[in-house]
């Protein structure tokens, strides 16, 4: 289980973002997040994700908190793919950073073998994409929390992106916590909804 237990944030001379927030999330389970744009929730992925530092509270992942070894058991996917990959590498690199990544991975999303000889910029943003999720499901990974992964893309592309994504996490026990403003795309693929302005506790 994924705890997220009493925890508070705010920047610094500025309002709390959110205070005393807490949430829980099994492996497995696909939670949905939504919520008023620049109320907080991508410094929250952040912090989940171990980018970020609470002022207070704590992430406990399966009963432990504090340092992890190697790659860290939480990972983000970020809804912008071409800001966190090397533009120089080719995509062969950017999937090869992750050390034992399962071949049927890469099959699931769809990744083209035509794909690895390029570079970021020769890719579509649904195309780099993939990868960046691809990356994010390392052997070690436990859950996976995505911010607006899909947001910048039509809905076809939407469609075939979260359609891999939730084989993926259910087939290997993963639990997921989807960030998004489009409530109807948490409804159709959420086993529950958090309304992250509920939870808070600032007004």
């Amino acid at each position: 289980m994924l705890e997220i237990k009493n925890i508070s944030f705010k920047y610094e001379r500025s309002d709390w973002l959110f205070k005393h927030l807490n949430f829980t999330i099994e492996q497995g389970e696909i939670v949905g997040m939504y919520g008023k744009s620049g109320s907080g929730k991508t410094t929250l992925a952040k912090i989940i994700t171990n980018y970020v530092s609470p002022i207070e509270g704590d992430v406990i992942i399966d009963g432990e908190k504090g340092e992890f070894q190697g790659i860290y058991p939480v990972q983000l996917i970020w809804q912008h793919p071409e800001k966190v990959v090397n533009p120089k590498w080719k995509l062969i690199e950017v999937i090869e950073e992750v050390e034992g990544l399962d071949k049927e991975i890469i099959n699931i999303l769809g990744i083209k073998k035509e794909w690895f000889n390029r570079r970021p910029s020769e890719l579509s943003g649904g195309e780099l994409q993939r990868f960046c999720i691809a990356r994010a499901f390392s052997p070690n990974t436990r859950y996976i929390v995505a911010d607006e992964i899909t947001s910048m893309f039509d809905a076809i592309t939407q469609a075939q992106i979260w359609h891999a994504m939730m084989k993926l996490v259910k087939q290997r026990n993963i639990g997921l916590l989807a960030i998004s403003h489009h409530i109807h795309l948490l409804e159709k693929i959420s086993d529950r909804i958090i309304d992250f302005n509920n939870i808070c506790n600032v007004r």
